[in-house]
């Protein structure tokens, strides 16, 4: 008998919940670094294992509302935790848990189990430290189980997949048994190359980009080699901003470039020729046309 189970991913921003979807699924879907806020939709992976399959939905950070894009952002969250059989709570061990945790919890139904994953314990050299850390975070809820994790190291990840199989229900399975995201590929690409620049740029810079990926073909060389090329447009909000992202002699461009190119090309397994162009649109995460023609939309 095939069953399946929804399962969202809960957390503040940077608290780990990309890594997490990306060690529980065996591969990158989401954009991961060490900038708040890289998730800005919902973004799903999927696990099957014979009969029973688990669908992840990580969701941005929790964070206040200051423009359209948030409100976007806000609106994920909300309606990623309708018709869920489970959620994860992910709390960076370091950093304990607060109001933005005590928040996303109100959210969840009472019936709803959670499973508190304190990630990031390879930071610890004494795990005994973690014990008065796993009693403070117990007292927010009644947990289905607490698991300490580090998802970096991918330690602790097939504890928490076991114990989440135990709550799917018998249903028929909703993807392919062979998926393991529902995302576009061209969404795949442009989290990706965003991830680059979050990395590489400073900390005024990423929040105020979005890629929108112009064209994606693929075709044979000369000597029947699969190519893949992908022309992407990296909009930003300033000038200046502008200016960072290429860089001094397009370096900077550059080097976002080639390191989104050998994601790319271990993701798809084809080689890859990238061209990345940066256009200034102004205040666009306010203006609701862009937010929807970039693919951030979460109230149609």
């Amino acid at each position: 008998m095939t069953k399946s189970a929804f399962i969202t991913i809960l957390g503040r921003p940077n608290a780990g919940k990309s890594s997490l979807l990306n060690a529980l699924i065996g591969e990158k879907i989401a954009a991961v670094s060490s900038k708040p806020q890289t998730t800005r939709t919902k973004i799903t992976g999927i696990i099957t294992e014979g009969e029973t399959q688990l669908v992840f939905i990580d969701t941005p950070g929790f964070l206040r509302e200051h423009d359209r894009l948030s409100a976007h952002m806000i609106k994920a969250i909300d309606s990623s935790l309708s018709s869920i059989d489970a959620a994860i709570l992910v709390i960076d061990a370091e950093k304990r848990a607060g109001e933005q945790e005590k928040a996303l919890l109100a959210k969840l139904s009472k019936s709803t189990p959670v499973i508190l994953a304190i990630n990031k314990i390879d930071l610890f050299e004494d795990k005994e430290a973690l014990i008065p850390i796993i009693a403070e975070l117990s007292s927010l809820r009644d947990f289905a189980d607490v698991v300490p994790i580090s998802a970096l190291k991918n330690d602790g990840v097939d504890i928490v997949k076991n114990i989440l199989m135990s709550f799917a229900k018998p249903s028929p399975h909703y993807f392919p048994d062979d998926r393991f995201t529902d995302q576009p590929e061209r969404v795949i690409v442009s989290e990706i190359i965003r991830e680059k620049l979050l990395e590489l740029l400073s900390d005024e810079v990423p929040h105020g980009i979005a890629v929108d990926i112009e064209t994606m073909d693929e075709h044979d060389n000369k000597e029947g080699e699969g190519i893949l090329d992908i022309s992407a447009v990296i909009y930003c909000e300033k000038d200046s901003h502008k200016g960072i992202i290429i860089g001094k002699g397009g370096s900077m461009l550059k080097k976002a470039g080639r390191l989104a190119r050998q994601d790319i090309e271990k993701f798809f397994m084809i080689k890859t020729n990238l061209q990345l162009w940066v256009k200034v649109k102004e205040d666009w995460r306010n203006r609701e046309g862009l937010i929807k023609n970039f693919g951030l939309s979460s109230l149609d």
